[in-house]
């Protein structure tokens, strides 16, 4: 296991990759293309992967599952930190962290609890409930309805030190700007909005240098020269690539709800991959879309 502060300082800059969770033809995890996957990835760099996220249905796994994808994204990761999405309720959440530390891990991304609103308090407590059952680094993701203040954030920072991350998909640049400011160099920050592309020069100017790509998983080659023209503070490029990529393929995102997934998946499947359907309650894309999908791949090759 990579050391949590150790693991602050490797994903404080580089590119993550957000892959997928393949599924068989009887809806079970399928090991062997998500290996073939990962394998082709790791051919190009990123900072590290972050396995059964958002883009990688965490929402849809059972807890057994999320461990056999930390289990072969071991397998084929190297030693590049393999971070596991962990989500659901305390108890649950507790439970998948101390089996993806013995699976393999090297930190956990905490997903929002599901279905119920919750009071600030009791979110910190499930932070912090978490935090306790690892020696892997945490990164809390604010997204949903388990978001995290800034002042929060330090209390949490304070008596957890394996705390070591925040990433946000909330689009709310105010508590990102508090944040950043607030904990300085003591969290990594992590961009984490749906294509989070079409708003990393926003977030950047809030602190935020780096973020997950979900489109890494088809157009790896497209997702890298965007990050470097990013990070190298390069408008020019970075808006080229939005208006000839990124835009039409969040026309085709935004045509159903769900389709930040589906899409992607998509385009794995049109890059040669077995990755499988998704599970319901998202849905596949049509054939007219998957047609457009394949349309901009090969304009973007």
């Amino acid at each position: 296991m990579i050391a949590p502060t150790d693991l602050r300082e490797i994903i404080r800059h580089g590119l993550l990759s957000f892959p997928v969770t393949p599924f068989d033809d009887q809806d079970r995890f399928n090991p062997k293309p998500f290996a073939a996957h990962l394998e082709w990835l790791s051919s190009y760099p990123v900072a590290g992967l972050i396995v059964a996220g958002g883009t990688g249905e965490l929402f849809s796994l059972t807890p057994g599952e999320v461990v056999e994808v930390v289990k072969t994204a071991r397998a084929v990761a190297g030693d590049a930190p393999v971070i596991a999405g962990c989500g659901y309720g305390t108890r649950i959440a507790c439970d998948m962290a101390r089996e993806i530390e013995a699976a393999g891990g090297d930190g956990i991304l905490l997903l929002p609890h599901y279905l119920t609103e919750a009071p600030a308090d009791g979110i910190a407590a499930r932070v912090r409930a978490v935090c306790k059952a690892t020696n892997m680094g945490v990164i809390v993701y604010n997204r949903g309805q388990a978001r995290v203040s800034a002042e929060q954030l330090a209390q949490l920072a304070d008596e957890c030190p394996n705390l070591i991350g925040f990433k946000d998909g909330t689009g709310d640049i105010d508590t990102v700007r508090r944040v950043t400011v607030t904990m300085g160099d003591r969290l990594s920050y992590i961009g984490g909005m749906p294509t989070h592309e079409l708003f990393a020069q926003a977030y950047k100017g809030a602190g935020m240098p780096t973020y997950s790509s979900a489109v890494f998983n088809f157009v790896p080659e497209t997702a890298l020269k965007f990050h470097a023209a990013f990070s190298a503070g390069d408008d020019a490029t970075c808006e080229a690539m939005l208006r000839d990529f990124y835009y039409p393929f969040a026309k085709i995102r935004d045509r159903k709800a769900g389709y930040a997934v589906s899409a992607i998946k998509a385009g794995v499947r049109l890059r040669g991959f077995d990755a499988g359907p998704v599970r319901a309650p998202l849905m596949d894309l049509t054939d007219e879309e998957m047609a457009m999908m394949q349309s901009l791949i090969e304009a973007a090759k």
